[in-house]
């Protein structure tokens, strides 16, 4: 991938190497709405390091894609209102930042990848325009430079002919080759954060497995970090070094990968275990396995919660759990769990440590 060099970047002044690029501290995001107050974020906290991959992941409608979009001030106000928290990028508050300021970190220093390239392409722009609009924006490039580094970046995510496809339009392309102009165009500022909110999901698996592949290439040769969001454990087994589990506007767990695959510590990220397939299990013969469900549906989130948001549907909940909201502690080394019943679950699943 000879191209990636054009766009390697200088190491940030005064960067310290093990200090976390993105700092996101008791997150709380509000709608308010005719129904009453939407509480979709409750004081999700996490860091994101330089060059790493966070896994953020959790069922639809639990707050992962309201968390990012909160975080480049993308939501609407009103309805939504972002209640507290902050979110450190660099030292800087970017929920304190004026409109113009948040407009040159967007798409610049954190670019996002949204869920379905066909809604977020504009049908009555070429691919060309909808690219160098942000390099000419935020580069300052002449419109010959911006078309070449346009070129260039399709070329980096490998679409064919990328000169002939800067002048076609988006109905033109396939789904696969959607998504790529949506990762070339996150990527032409050449940013340091990389959020992509649950980019394979309209993608049948070959096509997911090319562009996974392709943003960890691009992610390793062009030294971006990544939050990835999406509701896929084995998107997230194959691509995160950690992640943070997120159950109805709260972090219910958080660890290395390995760990929370090896020993999850949470009776909901169990429950996720349990409805992945596993294509390797041996079952007697004429035997079947019915996928595990997790019964129940997700609260809503216009009336309070007292306790834990998930005991209604967990089957170690106790008094105390519907009555007691269980705070998020270390239980192993940096494996966070919010459960008050995580020995009662360790020893009933793996027995006594």
């Amino acid at each position: 991938m000879a191209e990636a060099a054009t766009f390697e970047r200088a190491p940030t002044p005064g960067a310290e190497p093990g200090r976390p690029i993105l700092e996101v501290d008791d997150l709380r995001v509000h709608f308010y709405t005719r129904d009453g107050i939407v509480r979709a974020v409750e004081g999700v906290s996490f860091t994101l390091n330089r060059g790493e991959t966070l896994g953020i992941v959790g069922e639809s409608g639990c707050g992962k894609s309201v968390t990012a979009m909160s975080m480049l001030q993308l939501l609407p106000q009103p309805p939504a209102k972002i209640e507290s928290g902050t979110v450190l990028f660099e030292g800087r508050d970017l929920l304190t930042l004026s409109d113009r300021k948040i407009r040159n970190v967007r798409g610049n220093e954190i670019s996002m990848i949204f869920q379905e390239p066909m809604t977020s392409l504009n049908p009555v722009l070429t691919i060309g325009l909808q690219i160098t609009e942000s390099i000419v924006l935020h580069q300052g490039l002449s419109k010959k430079a911006a078309n070449q580094r346009a070129a260039e970046m399709l070329e980096l995510v490998r679409i064919p002919d990328p000169k002939q496809r800067l002048g076609e339009y988006p109905h033109q392309l396939s789904g696969g080759m959607r998504q790529r102009v949506m990762i070339a165009m996150a990527l032409s500022c050449n940013p340091k954060v990389l959020i992509a909110d649950e980019p394979t999901t309209a993608l049948d698996v070959t096509i997911q497995a090319q562009i996974l592949n392709l943003m960890l290439e691009l992610k390793k040769d062009l030294g971006a970090a990544i939050i990835l969001i999406t509701h896929d454990l084995g998107v997230i087994a194959e691509t995160a070094e950690r992640v943070v589990v997120m159950y109805a506007g709260r972090k219910v767990e958080e660890a290395k990968v390995k760990d929370l695959f090896s020993r999850p510590l949470h009776p909901y990220t169990h429950g996720l275990m349990g409805s992945i397939p596993r294509l390797n299990e041996v079952v007697e013969e004429g035997a079947t396995r019915r996928l595990q469900e997790i019964e129940g549906t997700v609260p809503s989130l216009i009336e309070p919660i007292p306790g834990c948001a998930f005991a209604p549907r967990c089957t170690f909940a106790t008094a105390r759990c519907h009555r007691e909201a269980p705070p998020l502690e270390q239980h192993r080394p940096d494996h966070w769990a919010a459960c008050w019943e995580t020995e009662r679950l360790e020893a009933l699943r793996h027995g006594p440590e």
